[in-house]
């Protein structure tokens, strides 16, 4: 009934319901250097667990540092004697000193933490780490030796500032005992394992003067800052992720009298002022329970009860903006704080979506009235192609045309190309408006010249 067709040979024709043979993935041999990194993983693990079994850790604090490391050296030359491993001074020396950061720091972080060439660490799983050194991204050979050891080492990092990381809570912001800020996350948010960011806590701020020479603006743009600040104008520093809106913020602090009463309000603290009369607020996260929470509008409250000359918030990322515009428009000048934003423009309409968030049903028209009276200067920072990072506009808040914020330039940076190098290349210049705010500089009893404003034709 049916034709019979005979398959012919080498055919790629499959018959009916036989089962179709997948080829099998085969994992690649490991390199030689893989191997041998797996295998001094496992013996740094295998040394630690004894180190751990035969130290006495409630006295560790106690030792100094150069007894104890006596002592680990002695134990780990026992045990490799009886296990028969042999091993060369130089890596001898190598492995008691990551047997010493596992016991007493943060494992393989311990020497990331200490390079003072980085300014970042990116672990985004135990077997990738990422370093950024001046402001470009390389990948480090750091490697954990499972995910185990990552997610110890995370809560070694969070435990000791009383914070906590689980499947309920899967990330958390913590800091350093230095004031770096460490960000952690893990499954089930994290697909691929835990993931750390921490942004190391420069231990030599930089100043405003390291700045220019850095490229980062110019003598004259430097010269209106540190006026600004000292005739206690208000200035929101604007930026975007790793832009150096904090850096910029610890400058210009630099320039507050020492006689003024400054309160600084941080999620994390960073903020590194060198007067004396700084009062320093932290936010605190929720408990266990949920309770106990206290958040930067709580702080905001609270400082203005506590008499500051100024308030300083190291980021304004919600409902607190409208209380930090409240306090800068009721007698609290030369106060500072950062936002996340691209441009200028771009800020002020951050911050007046930031004062909806109060939920209050505030006319824009009125929103913007706030913000116009509030903020007098908009310094903007970007972080640039080739990693430097640089002031793209110094810009003066000048009232208010209908319902929009009036803005003018007065110092902008020009790019014009990149080097041979990749380097961007460009330049910082006056756009030749000389701000309303300059007789506000001049009562003040600021020196300041008014040819700061010129631009480079007229100056020359």
């Amino acid at each position: 009934m049916f034709r019979q067709f005979k398959k012919p040979s080498g055919s790629n024709v499959v018959e009916l319901g036989a089962k179709v043979a997948h080829p099998v993935a085969v994992a690649p041999e490991p390199t030689p250097q893989e191997t041998e990194l797996t295998a001094r993983l496992e013996l740094k693990s295998h040394l630690h667990n004894v180190l751990l079994d035969r130290l006495n850790l409630a006295v560790i604090d106690k030792v100094q540092p150069e007894e104890l490391r006596r002592e680990v050296a002695t134990l780990v030359s026992q045990v490799l004697s009886e296990e028969g491993r042999p091993m060369r001074a130089e890596e001898f020396k190598q492995l008691v000193d990551e047997l010493l950061d596992e016991v007493l720091g943060f494992g393989p972080l311990e020497p990331l933490l200490a390079d003072p060439t980085i300014s970042d660490i990116l672990v985004n799983s135990h077997r990738s780490v990422y370093v950024e050194r001046f402001g470009v991204l390389e990948k480090s050979n750091v490697r954990f030796r499972d995910e185990r050891h990552l997610l110890r080492i995370i809560d070694k990092i969070v435990s000791r500032i009383g914070r906590r990381v689980d499947e309920s809570t899967p990330w958390v912001d913590a800091r350093l005992e230095d004031g770096s800020r460490v960000n952690a996350i893990i499954r089930p948010c994290a697909i691929d394992g835990p993931s750390v960011s921490i942004r190391k806590f420069s231990r030599h701020p930089l100043t405003v003067e390291r700045m220019v020479e850095l490229g980062t603006l110019n003598l004259q743009a430097a010269a209106l800052l540190k006026a600004l600040v000292q005739a206690r104008v208000n200035v929101l520093i604007s930026g975007g992720t790793g832009s150096g809106k904090t850096t910029m913020l610890n400058a210009l602090s630099s320039h507050i009298g020492g006689r003024e009463r400054v309160v600084t309000i941080e999620d994390a603290a960073e903020l590194q002022l060198q007067q004396d009369h700084v009062v320093r607020l932290e936010t605190r996260p929720a408990s266990p329970t949920g309770s106990g929470v206290v958040t930067q509008r709580d702080l905001v409250r609270n400082a203005l009860r506590m008499r500051p000359d100024r308030i300083i918030v190291g980021e304004v990322r919600g409902a607190e903006t409208f209380d930090m515009l409240q306090a800068m428009n009721t007698g609290h000048e030369g106060s500072m704080t950062t936002v996340h934003a691209n441009t200028a423009r771009d800020a002020l309409g951050r911050i007046e979506q930031m004062v909806t968030m109060i939920g209050l049903d505030f006319p824009i028209s009125a929103i913007r009235s706030q913000i116009a009276s509030g903020l007098d200067m908009v310094v903007q920072l970007n972080r640039l192609s080739d990693g430097s990072r640089r002031v793209m506009s110094i810009s003066e808040i000048t009232g208010m045309e209908g319902n929009t914020i009036t803005m003018q330039d007065i110092y902008i940076f020009r790019k014009t190309g990149l080097s041979e190098t990749g380097a961007v290349t460009g330049e910082f210049i006056a756009t030749g408006i000389r701000p309303k705010c300059f007789e506000r500089l001049i009562q003040a009893g600021v020196e300041i010249n008014g040819d700061l404003f010129l631009n480079d034709g007229a100056r020359k």
